[in-house]
């Protein structure tokens, strides 16, 4: 299998190409030439272990790896550092299946494809015969910057520079960051909010002479975001795993259609979603749930992506984003794989803040519904359902079990079990949680005080990753202006004089 890039077709990679560079030259994003389809029927699928499980579905678009390589890193990725045997479990609560991707050792949905993305992308170097230190740039609105540096952390020829919205993500998620071990890595916090930081590291790699620059000190950028494709097929494994677990234990029959509602930020994870779909796993409706920042609600029911509007920063701060960026994916997809209209969508994004798409494009929206809901929904959401059932979900998830239960009453989504991808640990916005449940947010305490508080509430054990952070060093206190991007990658990698 071949990857293009979304504004060229003319641009072909293999995976393991692919997943090295990150971010075509052109600025467009990697996909495969066409959707593979799952070998297997689903029930058969269903009686395998998660590694099994990823490696039947990653071979379908990593083919240029050995099964052996594959196998290696799968096995690298998924062990001992999460906390349940079945890494993706689920738990039934208020008439949903909520898939927990939480139980990785940062307690957030992106350690299941950064776990394995530091062995794709080794791999793929040795494969390739890179001798230059692989150095990637990541922005990060809360949960992917811990995760990426927890597995990049000392891996040997590699390094990693992480940039979060200063004030824009929860003190769990800061704390998570600036106490990072490792020789590699570096965190920064940036004057903007997570579309300003995401622009300049997509800038910084679209800078032709200071990539020049880099590579002739031995060093080549990549990116650990969800635009890398290595990050995204990962992501596809949980969804099918989900579906298997429900045949597994019976609540459903190979065949039967279920809904998946994914609280959506920069639209990977519903993304993967869609993919897996695509290759076989029968979902019927996507639903794409968003917070305030709403900018993709509008799209789906409108056509027209807008990104000029008010930003929110919000309880649930992963999702703060007004520049989705893997929707530029999807864009290509549902215009027929049309490079040239993706640019012009893309570039009208950049010059014009703004984009509608045709109505035959419009066609192709038509495996999704979206819906949003406001921080009193989400703090309302979560009450309700611990109320109900005693059951936790951070606020993330609440976004997304709020948005999933107003299509309770559509006929096309009624009659259907319903899967909602839960993101992460209550434990890491527990001040949020705590507050939503008691009514009071209890300022005067600390947020480590508030997990205590949130303890009291659930069965759930503190997790690891938590008692990590109370009484680790602070190691990382860089904090510079959107401009000043460029210059501390340099520092960074001690280019400057």
């Amino acid at each position: 299998m071949l990857y293009n890039s979304t504004r060229d077709k003319n641009v072909k990679l293999t995976a393991s190409e692919a997943i090295l560079k990150g971010l075509s030259d052109d600025g467009g994003l990697f996909v495969p030439e066409s959707f593979p389809h799952i070998k297997s029927s689903m029930k058969q699928l269903s009686t395998l272990s998660y590694n099994d499980l990823a490696y039947e579905i990653m071979s379908l678009f990593l083919d240029d790896f050995t099964e052996a390589e594959l196998r290696e890193c799968i096995e690298n990725a998924y062990g001992d550092n999460f906390d349940v045997p079945e890494i993706a479990p689920m738990s039934y609560a208020d008439g949903s299946y909520y898939l927990e991707l939480y139980h990785g050792p940062t307690i957030a949905f992106k350690d299941l494809a950064l776990q394995i993305l530091p062995h794709l992308m080794t791999a793929s170097a040795k494969k390739n015969g890179v001798t230059k230190d692989i150095v990637i740039l990541t922005a990060t609105s809360g949960d992917t910057g811990k995760a990426a540096m927890a597995g990049f952390a000392d891996v040997p020829h590699t390094k990693i520079m992480v940039f979060y919205p200063h004030g824009g993500v929860s003190d769990v998620q800061r704390l998570q960051m600036v106490t990072q071990k490792g020789g590699n890595v570096s965190v920064v916090s940036v004057d903007g909010n997570f579309d300003d930081c995401q622009t300049g590291v997509k800038q910084i790699f679209n800078d032709p002479s200071f990539k020049e620059e880099i590579e002739a000190k031995g060093f080549q950028f990549s990116s650990a975001n969800s635009i890398n494709i290595g990050r995204l097929v990962p992501q596809i494994v949980y969804y099918v795993y989900a579906y298997c677990n429900l045949i597994a234990n019976e609540k459903i029959s190979d065949g039967d259609p279920v809904n998946i509602c994914v609280p959506t930020g920069n639209f990977g994870n519903i993304l993967a979603a869609y993919i897996a779909k695509k290759i076989g796993v029968p979902i019927n409706k996507l639903i794409c749930a968003s917070n305030m920042n709403n900018v993709l609600t509008d799209f789906f029911n409108t056509g027209t992506y807008d990104r000029n509007r008010d930003f929110h920063l919000t309880m649930s701060p992963s999702m703060d984003i007004l520049i989705s960026s893997n929707l530029e994916r999807l864009i290509y997809f549902i215009s027929g794989c049309d490079d040239r209209a993706t640019a012009k969508f893309m570039d009208d994004l950049v010059s014009k803040g703004s984009y509608t798409i045709t109505d035959s494009m419009k066609d192709g929206l038509s495996d999704f519904v979206a819906g949003c809901a406001s921080e009193s929904d989400t703090a309302s959401e979560i009450k309700r359902i611990y109320d109900d059932t005693g059951y936790l979900i951070d606020t993330h998830t609440a976004v997304a079990s709020f948005v999933a239960n107003r299509f309770k009453t559509d006929s096309a989504l009624s009659d259907q079990p319903r899967i909602i991808s839960s993101t992460a640990s209550p434990y890491k916005f527990a001040r949020s949680i705590v507050g939503a449940i008691k009514g009071s947010a209890e300022n005067d305490k600390s947020d480590l005080e508030m997990i205590d508080e949130l303890e009291k509430l659930c069965d759930m054990p503190e997790p690891q990753a938590i008692k990590e952070i109370r009484h680790a060093d602070i190691r990382h206190d860089g904090h510079i202006a959107i401009n000043e991007m460029k210059n501390a990658v340099a520092e960074f990698l001690i280019l400057l004089p």
